[in-house]
């Protein structure tokens, strides 16, 4: 199953990343800014750079839906500064520390979330009806034998999950040296039920400086 899910995976990896140049440029734009940090439930100032950011727990908004995954939680983050600055932007900026916790989660590449990624919008395919004459023929041996049958394996066409891939690439938080403002999506893993969450805070620091936001859990 691992092996499957890893080939799996770098057939989709491999997929985004044979596309042109300009497609992939174009890929990694991130989401539209907020009008303003106050938009976002929390903001900070790292040097005359202001982070603002919004716990969305295990959803991954996108320009064409949301996704979710199970294996990770997300952050919406947007970085706002004077008219034409720029910034060097790392995921290595960025940390996410639950409940107090003294060794915070680091942000992890969007690649990582590929293989959790669920979209809610897709339905898989109704599995074939048994036939009733082969379970009815024999004195009902045949019915039992198939009410301990596993569930059908449900393969999601690679279609779909190229498309999540794509949609979470573009989401994600652009990286690099960028012009300001910028948005898009930080992920963390974490497997840990979302109800004990007590405490939650975004940690940036970077080239801006440092930050801390608290964030709703």
């Amino acid at each position: 199953m691992g092996l499957r899910m890893g080939v799996v995976l770098a057939a989709v990896l491999g997929v985004c990343a044979q596309e042109p140049a300009t497609q992939n440029k174009e890929a990694a734009q991130g989401l539209p800014p907020r009008v303003a940090p106050t938009e976002y439930y929390a903001q900070a100032k790292a040097g005359v750079v202001t982070i603002a950011a919004e716990f969305v727990r295990h959803s991954v908004p996108t320009a064409q839906g949301t996704l979710s995954t199970e294996d990770f939680v997300v952050v919406e983050a947007g970085l706002y500064g004077p008219p034409d600055a720029r910034i060097q932007i790392s995921l290595d900026d960025f940390s996410l520390r639950i409940n107090g916790k003294k060794t915070p989660l680091r942000s992890q590449p969007y690649g990582l979330v590929l293989a959790s990624l669920k979209d809610p919008e897709w339905v898989p395919p109704e599995p074939p009806a048994s036939s009733k004459s082969k379970t009815s023929i024999g004195g009902g041996g045949g019915g039992q034998a198939d009410s301990n049958s596993p569930p059908p394996v449900v393969h999601v066409p690679i279609e779909v999950q190229r498309a999540m891939a794509q949609h979470t690439q573009k989401a994600s938080l652009p990286l690099g040296d960028r012009v300001l403002p910028q948005a898009g999506l930080l992920f963390f893993e974490y497997r840990g039920n979302l109800q004990k969450i007590s405490s939650i805070e975004l940690i940036y620091s970077g080239p801006a400086g440092k930050a801390t936001l608290p964030l709703r859990p």
